[in-house]
């Protein structure tokens, strides 16, 4: 049985580029696209929010000389054509689904609101909520978390390309050790890393529960939604 009823699952924009070096890999967004209605079909309810940076940064940009709003705009219009493609490989499955987008992009996708957005997901369909929050200097973690809080998710789901939160950068340092779970306070104490701050705080303040997992391994969403003790479970101390 399903452990939870309605999920945000935030998707990493990097991981999409699969063995390329830039833009989409169709083996990672089919993989992607199959774990999603594969726990659709178990009937979770399933809000999706999917970072640009296989296309753009606009952080990166700003590092190049971009002004930073445009820069973060294109950003913006990365993750629309992510969420559409996204929204490709699931219609091509048969799940039902929809856009939206933060700023006007009619017919590109639906103009945001959360109650369209829960109307979709209790009739079935995976919303799939692009653009960020519409506004520069906001990430794409504090759009998820803020979408997470709005359509009322019992949890949010980070799903990255390592296994769960650990004491330093795993790729970086050998001796860093696990977490299976882990305070929001602590999170702040320790000084990791794992969103920016706006977004650790949004949750830490809405008693968002947080969960980092590899997504990159199939099956791995599933065992999530189940209750399994992979990755590592964030939550905010009473």
């Amino acid at each position: 049985m399903a452990q939870y009823k309605r999920v945000l699952l935030k998707l990493s924009g990097e991981s999409l580029m699969g063995d390329k070096q830039y833009g989409i890999d169709e083996n990672r967004l089919d993989d992607y696209a199959r774990q999603i209605k594969e726990i659709a079909d178990m009937g979770v309810q399933v809000g999706i929010v999917i970072g640009g940076g296989n296309i753009f940064r606009g952080l990166s940009g700003t590092a190049k000389g971009f002004d930073r709003v445009k820069g973060d705009q294109m950003g913006m219009l990365a993750t629309v054509i992510n969420s559409q493609a996204l929204s490709s490989a699931l219609s091509a499955m048969g799940q039902k689904n929809q856009v939206y987008t933060a700023i006007r992009m009619e017919p590109i996708g639906e103009y945001y609101n959360k109650w369209k957005a829960i109307e979709t997901l209790e009739n079935g369909g995976v919303a799939i909520m692009s653009g960020g929050t519409g506004n520069p200097f906001f990430t794409t973690d504090s759009a998820s978390v803020l979408r997470a809080v709005e359509i009322e998710a019992d949890v949010f789901f980070k799903g990255t390309r390592v296994d769960g939160i650990y004491t330093a950068d795993p790729e970086k340092d050998s001796t860093a050790t696990k977490f299976d779970e882990i305070s929001f306070d602590e999170i702040y104490s320790r000084g990791l890393k794992i969103m920016d701050m706006t977004a650790t705080t949004m949750c830490n303040e809405n008693n968002m529960p947080l969960v980092v997992f590899d997504m990159d391994t199939i099956g791995n969403l599933k065992k999530v939604i189940m209750g399994e003790s992979i990755g590592t479970r964030v939550y905010s101390k009473k």
